[in-house]
């Protein structure tokens, strides 16, 4: 319903003339409606005429109105269609006191649904859609931007970028001031540092004023103190000291505290931070950079990791260079002054005791603290397979004849002259026979016959303990002859593991091995009696020397002596040694394998001895000859992987693996068990346990004792066997 006036010249007149009309009316609307509408209050539109504007504005007032009622009556008014949930339902009671404009009275009915839980989405054919809040941020909200952020209730998107602050940190503080719960979403996308908002139009746009209050650049300013008597090292330990309390825990919120670097290159001090706080920590460096009131200074210097020897020299190389270079620039009163140096090594305590001018405490204090760091560590680990095979197979015929001679080759175990020197040796010689002696008186006497002499056969035993294979002998008259085939093979295989662990630069020694007592000279006595002989000892077996260096960053390099040595055999003076070595430096990455080499070497050769003209014979020549074939391969190969330790974490991960290694292999034999001794137990290892227990203290013994005795036993006996 609308009704028309024409402007008055006095608005309180208007007013009043309006508020009477709308009285008059609504009391005849009242009279003429059903009981059903008297239950509704419909709003009523006012519309003003001017000669420049027409404007309209509404009353509402809802009183026990179905939720769809009101979304009809207010689409109807504003001519607007509304596609309505069914899962929208409810009440609404509202009024106004006010005359609303029309956008006003939008602005209404999305606060009012905000109220009861339900979102009003704008669709691009300027279709609105009501739906509950929880399923709103699924839905095709706006994605609005800094010149159009949406008003009041409106369900919008925005995408905020965040220039100084990490998204991370800032999201779950805004998640706090959004209502998660109804439809509400707050998300963060590292990548590109910005925050995503979901939610109305009042929440989202406060939320932005809040990241714009946080996203604000710190006071970055930077303050560079140049220092004229302290050190800048010192100065800042002192200052930093100031903002920590007894536990090492600093007092100071974060923000209050400036962060202060030292530069050693210049003696300067660099403060950066808020800009009173920096304030304070410049005027206390001021403060303390003082000349000291005497011209000369003893300080004792506490090494962490170097030792005190060592660096005694070096600094007494560097204090002279520092002195060349000031003597000319010095006048001649401080010429005569004592310029004196004094450093001092303590072993006991590992310290520097230095006494010098201020300016070279100074300077000398700078290369202390720059050659006092912590070293890193290497552990290497090689892998050593050495792989040696031999083939040999040898076939000869040696014939004889006992008149005419024989065939014999050297390239065989046994000589057919040795075995047919034996055999006569060994052939038994007869007696005599017994003769017969007559006497005068015609009687006959018989005389026993001689005993047989038995052969010798330690010559033929001598010669037959030589043969290795299978030997064939034949004899036939006057004719005899040895058919020997022989083969041999051999395979060794040896692999060993051994590992170091050395600081950097330092050479590491690792042997695995045995001590060889080798002649080195001899010297007779009179009449060649009482020979005096000189031994020495050399290292036999794995022996592995290197001296990493670490360069910057991840490499490493190796210089490496790797040798595997062996006792071959016996020499007509002394024992042979067979040695396989490798010198090299090498450069390799922090965990990365490295192949040192393969040394093969393979050997075959081939010997032929034969009779001439008959042994070149076809088919019959093999009866006049010896054939010997060996074949030797050897074949060493080094792996060896160097991994950096920079810190006892890394450390102790690396000693807990190798123990449980250790520990697992020992539980695999215990449960194998021996043999012939299966009730017998294997030794075993404790489990690996960082933590180490300390017996309790007399009190706490004590107390222990006399609330739980059992336990307090057990802990005790658990407390010794640690």
């Amino acid at each position: 319903m609308s009704i028309q006036l024409k402007r008055t010249s006095s608005m309180k007149n208007i007013r009043t003339a309006l508020k009477a009309m709308v009285f008059e009316q609504g009391l005849k609307r009242a009279l003429k409606c059903t009981l059903v509408t008297l239950t509704v209050a419909i709003p009523v539109t006012l519309t003003l005429t001017s000669a420049s504007a027409m404007a309209t504005q509404y009353s509402p007032n809802f009183k026990g109105t179905d939720m769809i009622e009101f979304i009809n009556i207010v689409g109807k008014n504003l001519k607007k269609t509304i596609i309505v949930d069914p899962n929208v339902r409810g009440k609404v009671n509202v009024r106004s006191y006010d005359l609303l404009t029309e956008e006003q009275y939008y602005q209404f009915f999305l606060n009012v649904l905000e109220v009861y839980g339900y979102a009003v989405i704008t669709m691009d054919n300027n279709v609105l859609k009501v739906i509950r809040n929880k399923d709103a941020k699924s839905s095709a909200i706006p994605l609005v931007s800094n010149k159009n952020p949406g008003v009041g209730d409106e369900w919008v998107t925005r995408v905020v970028e965040v220039k100084n602050v990490t998204v991370r940190e800032l999201t779950p503080l805004l998640r706090q001031l959004s209502d998660q719960s109804g439809g509400g979403n707050v998300t963060n996308y590292d990548p590109a540092n910005v925050i995503m908002l979901t939610g109305t139009s009042a929440v989202v746009n406060r939320l932005v004023k809040i990241i714009e209050r946080v996203d604000k650049a710190g006071d970055h300013d930077v303050k560079i103190i140049h220092l004229k008597y302290a050190t800048a090292s010192e100065m800042v330990r002192i200052v930093e000291a100031m903002n920590k309390s007894k536990n090492g825990k600093s007092t100071t919120p974060t923000f209050l505290i400036p962060k202060i670097v030292a530069d050693e290159r210049t003696n300067s001090v660099i403060v950066s931070g808020e800009a009173k706080a920096r304030a304070r920590v410049v005027s206390l460096i001021q403060r303390l950079d003082k000349e000291l009131k005497n011209s000369g200074n003893t300080r004792v210097y506490y090494l962490k990791y170097a030792k005190a020897e060592d660096l005694v020299k070096v600094l007494e190389g560097v204090s002279k260079s520092i002195k060349a270079d000031v003597k000319g620039k010095i006048n001649s009163r401080n010429r005569n002054n004592n310029s004196a140096v004094s450093i001092e090594a303590h072993e006991s305590t590992n310290a520097l005791v230095i006494t010098a001018k201020p300016g070279m405490l100074r300077s000398l204090g700078a290369i202390i603290r720059q050659l006092d760091i912590r070293r890193s560590q290497v552990l290497i680990e090689a892998i050593i397979v050495e792989v040696f095979e031999s083939d040999g197979m040898s076939l000869g015929v040696q014939w004889a004849n006992k008149n005419a001679g024989f065939t014999q080759f050297n390239n065989g175990n046994v000589s057919i002259s040795n075995v047919a020197a034996g055999a006569e040796a060994a052939r038994s010689i007869p007696g005599t026979p017994g003769s017969t002696v007559t006497d005068v008186n015609g009687n006959i006497t018989v005389n026993p016959p001689g005993n047989s002499t038995k052969g010798n056969y330690g010559l033929l035993a001598t010669a037959l303990g030589t043969v290795n294979g299978m030997m064939f002998g034949i004899m036939h008259n006057n004719w005899g002859a040895i058919i020997q085939a022989v083969s041999s093979d051999t395979n060794s295989n040896i692999l060993a593991t051994p590992s170091i662990t050395t600081l950097d630069n330092v050479e590491a020694y690792f042997l695995v091995g045995s001590e060889v007592p080798i002649i080195t000279g001899s010297t007779t006595g009179n009449n060649n009696s009482n020979p005096f002989q000189t031994v020495a000892r050399q290292n036999v077996g794995i022996k592995l020397k290197v001296t990493p260096q670490i360069n910057e960053g991840t490499a490493i390099q190796l210089n490496i002596e790797q040798e595997v040595s062996s006792v071959s055999g016996a020499t007509g003076i002394d024992i042979s040694i067979s040695k396989r070595e490798i010198k090299t430096t090498v450069m390799a990455d922090d965990g990365s394998t490295v192949v040192l080499g393969g040394l093969i070497d393979e050997d075959v050769q081939e010997s032929v001895q034969k009779v001439p003209l008959l042994g070149d014979l076809p088919i019959i020549g093999n009866l006049f000859k010896s054939t010997k074939n060996t074949k030797r391969k050897r074949n060493l190969m080094v792996f060896l992987r160097a991994t950096i330790i920079r810190n006892g974490k890394v450390m102790d991960a690396i000693s807990k693996d190798k123990y449980n290694f250790i520990r697992k292999d020992q539980i695999r034999k215990r449960e194998e068990g021996l043999s012939l001794m299966d009730d017998s137990k294997l030794p075993l290892m404790h489990e690996w346990d960082d933590s180490l227990a300390l017996p309790p203290s007399f009190d706490e013994y004590k107390k222990q004792s006399s609330t739980k005795p059992v336990a307090n036993k057990a802990s005790v006996e658990k407390v010794q066997e640690h």
